[in-house]
Parts: C-alpha cells; structure tokens; sequence
C-alpha cells in the first residue's frame, strides 16, 4: 500500500502503543482516512496514477486510493509483446472496480483512453475523416489495431481483395475509416478497405481520363486465370489475353507472369462506354517474326530446346516466340513414320532449316539431314536383280521384312511371295528368324517414304511368261474342278494356274445350276478358248472339247470371241 499524507487535523489520532485507547483512536482514524482518499472515487471515471510495479501479468497503479489498483498487462503490450510501462510512470486509468476478490481496486488503460479518444473518434466517424492507427496484433477474425486505443479490423476489411497473409501489416501505420463504434462497451471497428476503394475511385477516374489505344503503360499483376491475367492499371483492371502475352506458344499464364508482378503493357484496346480495356505484353516487344527470314535461311543449322514431342513430330523452341517442327518423316532416314523415341522436353538438339513459312509462322526442320544417308550407299551395294539372303525381322499384315545387316530392313510384299500362290497365311509360311533368298526389285531413295523392296518368287521364271506354248489356244487340256460359282467353274491345270469354263460352255444344252453338270473334284477336259498373260486369265469350254476337229473349232472364232466378251469383269487370279 502506498504512503498517505496525513492531514494535520488527524495529527492528534497518531500513536505509538496499541491498547484499546490506541486501537479505538486507529478505528477513527481509518475512518477517517477512508472519507478523505475515498469518498471522492466513483467507479466508471478517469483517474491520474503513478506506475509503482510492472510484472508480466499485472501493472501496479496508485491513484491515491487507500489500495492500490490492478491493470491487466497486455494493455501495455506492443505488437511484438514487448511491455511499453515503466515504474514511475503517470498515467491515466479508468476505474472499474472499488473492490475485487484480489483485494485491489481494477483498472483498465485502454477504457481510459476510449473515454479520452471518443470524441474525436466519434467525430471522425460521424464525418467520414480517417484515423491514423499502427496494426498492433493478429486477433481473431482480422486485426488489433492502435488508434490511440484499441480497435478492431476485421479481415474482411483489411485490403480491396481478400487476403490471407495477415501477419505482413502488423507493425505498419496506416489510415483507416471508423465504421462502427459502441461507447457504451468500447468496441470500435475500422476498414481500410473504404480508404482503398475511396483511393481507387479517384484513381480510376484519373487513369480512364488520360489512357488511349497504343499507349503503354505500367500495370501490377492483380489476378492470372486459366484464359490470361488482369492488370491493375491504376484503378482500373485490364485484361491481358493469354494470345497477347507471348509471340511464342504459352501453356498457360502463371508460366509467365505471377500475382504481384509489375509490367509494362500495351493498350489494344479501349471501350470507353462499357469501362473495357483490352492489353497486349507481346505487343511491347519487337516481333521475332519479322526477322526469321533473315534468322532462319534454309539449309542452315540451328540449335534449340524441345518443347513438345508428339506423334507426328517434335516441336523445337529456336528464340523467344520462334518455334519449329521436324516432321517425324524428317527424324530419321531409315524410320520415316515413327515412333518418336530418344526425345525428351528440354533436351537441347542441332537441326537443319527446311522451310519457312513467316505468314503462317511455321519453320520446317529435318534432323536426318545432319545425317549420314544410307539409301544413298543402299543402292549401289544392292543393284534390282542382285540374289540376297537375310533374316526374318518381322510379319505384318502386307508381307515381311528382312534384315540383310544393313540400317535399313527390306520388305517383300504378298504379292511377291509366289507366282500362283493366292492368300498366302504369312505366319504359317515364315517364322521371325527363318532364313529366306530373295532377289532385290526396287531401291528408290526418292520416293517418300523410300523403298527396298525384295521378291522370292522372283528366283523363279514366272509359268505365265510361256503358257500360251504349253497351252496354246484351241488345245485341249485337263484339269480338277477346285471351285463351282454361280457364273461357272474354276479348274486346276498346273499347280497355282487355274481356267475357268464359263457356265454357258459346260453343255450345249442350257445349264441352271453348275453343280448339275460338274462337281469340285472332278477331272474334266476343257478346250482353251482365250489366254491373258496380263491378267492371267485362261478362258475354257468343256462343250467345245469334244469336238476334236481343231478346223472346227476355228470355225467357231465368232463364238470364242463372244465367250471372251462374257468373262470380262471375272478376276480368275482373285477368285
């Protein structure tokens, strides 16, 4: 308890001894001294006081009241927990208490410095002025802020756009709006946000009053979506497309441009009547187009970054906003179609200029081309008529292919498997690994994509070449029914070299169904009426076979002709 000047009237009051005397003169003297310390102290006013003890949970304040008063210490707290009280200190308190169960009086700092800064506050808030206050605190729900006393921010009100980094204003002064404020419980709410927006506003209307189309202006990156990003301009928002950021390809905004960055921008675009301003940051930088004829001449060699590769070719970053495409025919001179491999995003590769195309902005690049070409070594070391052997590397639906241990595989088709054979099951007649002869048909760099070509029948003469001397027309032959159709019969002369005796030549007389007359399997005699070599198509007739009278059979040419007329469009090697 702190020391009581005691008036000179209660002088006679004073003793050194307690007996009863003593103890009833004391009783009179607190009494005394309650009605002269106390009796003018009124719970809910502002007293002056002095700082007599400072812990971390309370500050001791006398105000000349028999007892001494409590005031919490976080009253006290700066925004980084630091106390800013010291003993001796004066200070002016609001009475709360007379008496609390701790026995000392309670106090409060900041109510007395509500009371003390309410008009003022009131008055900014009845006016719309702004308060200058330091951001003190996080609390929750926004911020503590010192406007002289303590006020609420809540974080709905702290920026235009909502924010989530609280913790960056503490410690900052700022102005701010009163918004809402109740005396009666010293609550008091602030927004910075109509301080902004008031800014803003004036702001905006100053930036529309002076922008126009072309000029470039500075801007903050204020928000990046998936189609481009806005820019503050200055109270007003633009937005930058995503095909206006870069003269290159931009998958997507935030790989060039991050909130908060500032850029200068060019205006494309202004629609004063609806507030509209369309930006371009590409357009602020020279276009490297222009240039790329002068850059990028064919038949030169570049380096640059692969930026995609996809199925059909691998897309290569040459300069900022420059791209080009080596085809996947312009890979690789033995795998014109691909697949891709060996490429990757990011690798650093050397090609050759192809073409460019600086309207449709496409550079063609080849890879092959600072390659060694084996076609062109292919050809000499493999003349059309040369015998080979190799191996068998792999089946498809259109024949094999064979490794001769060169970098290019040669192909024998189908078609060159065999001169009689028809529909031949590649997988029953070759396994991968066998070894087969061949002879070289085709090696033709030129064409694209080029071709080695390969033929097994080839090693063979071809039975058509002289089928007119072992069958000349008019002769007779023999052969097995293989197969009955609706328009006549197919029979079997050599192995793999079939006739056909046309419905209307199986009997003089007229013939419904051709199984009537012959059956698959029986031998049968026909009288070769035609031969095509170039189709290999041999026409025969079973009714003329037996007229043995070859001047007979002569002098039925017009009938044999009429015959030919009627075999047209029947594919005797297909069928």
């Amino acid at each position: 308890m702190s020391q009581v000047q005691i008036p000179a009237w209660a002088k006679e009051f004073e003793v050194v001894t307690e007996d009863s005397e003593t103890m009833e003169r004391n009783e009179e003297f607190e009494k005394l001294l309650d009605e002269t310390s106390g009796g003018n102290f009124v719970e809910g006013e502002v007293y002056k006081g002095k700082v007599i003890s400072v812990t971390d949970d309370f500050v001791m304040v006398d105000i000349g009241y028999k007892q001494e008063g409590l005031v919490f210490a976080k009253e006290f707290r700066n925004y980084d927990g630091s106390l800013k009280v010291e003993e001796g200190n004066e200070i002016e308190v609001y009475l709360e208490k007379l008496e609390s169960h701790l026995g000392n009086l309670v106090l409060s700092k900041d109510k007395a410095e509500i009371l003390k800064a309410w008009d003022k506050i009131s008055e900014a808030c009845e006016k719309g002025d702004p308060v200058k206050g330091t951001v003190i605190a996080k609390v929750k729900g926004g911020l503590s802020v010192d406007i002289g006393v303590k006020a609420f921010l809540p974080g709905s009100q702290i920026d235009i756009r909502p924010t989530k980094n609280l913790d960056k204003y503490i410690g900052k002064t700022m102005e701010f709006k009163v918004i809402k404020f109740n005396k009666k419980r010293g609550n008091i709410v602030l927004s910075r946000r109509a301080i902004l927006a008031e800014e803003r506003g004036k702001l905006r209307d100053e930036t529309l009053g002076q922008i126009k189309e072309e000029m470039i202006v500075k801007g903050i990156v204020k928000n990046i979506t998936d189609y481009g990003a806005f820019i503050d301009l200055g109270g007003v928002d633009g937005l930058l497309h995503i095909t206006d950021m870069s003269w290159g390809r931009v998958k997507h905004p935030s790989n060039l441009l991050a909130v908060g960055d500032e850029i200068n921008v060019k205006i494309l675009k202004y629609d004063s009547s609806k507030e509209r301003v369309s930006l371009g940051l590409k357009q602020v930088q020279p276009n490297p187009w222009e240039a790329a004829e002068e850059n990028y001449v064919p038949g030169t060699k570049v380096k640059g970054e692969v930026k995609y590769v996809k199925d059909f070719g691998i897309f290569v970053e040459l300069d900022d906003g420059i791209e080009g495409l080596v085809h996947v025919s312009e890979v690789s001179w033995t795998n014109p179609k691909g697949p891709i491999k060996g490429f990757n995003v990011g690798d650093e590769i050397e090609a050759q200029v192809l073409a460019v195309d600086v309207e449709n902005k496409r550079i063609s690049l080849g890879l092959k081309q600072l390659q060694d070409n084996p076609w062109t070594e292919l050809a000499a070391k493999y003349p059309v008529g040369k015998e080979v052997e190799g191996e068998v590397k792999a089946i498809v639906d259109f024949g094999i292919f064979v490794d001769l241990g060169e970098d290019v595989d040669a192909l024998i088709h189908h078609s060159d498997l065999s001169w009689t054979k028809k529909n031949v099951n590649l997988n029953d007649e070759f396994k991968v690994g066998d070894k087969v002869k061949a002879v070289v048909l085709t090696v033709d760099s030129e064409l694209n994509p080029p071709k080695f070509c390969l033929g097994i029948k080839q090693l063979e003469e071809d039975p058509w070449k002289k089928i007119d001397e072992r069958m000349p027309v008019g002769s007779v032959v023999e052969g097995e029914v293989v197969r009955n159709t609706d328009f006549g019969v197919f029979v079997e002369l050599e192995t793999g070299i079939e006739g056909l005796i046309h419905i209307s030549e199986l009997a003089e007389e007229r013939v419904e169904k051709t199984e009537d007359v012959v059956k698959v399997g029986d031998t049968v005699k026909a009288r070769v009426m035609s031969i095509d070599k170039a189709e290999k198509k041999i026409a025969l007739s079973k009714k003329n076979a037996e007229n043995a009278d070859l001047g007979s059979y002569q002098a039925e040419e017009a009938t044999t002709s009429s015959l030919a007329e009627k075999l047209k469009g029947f594919n005797i090697k297909d069928e």
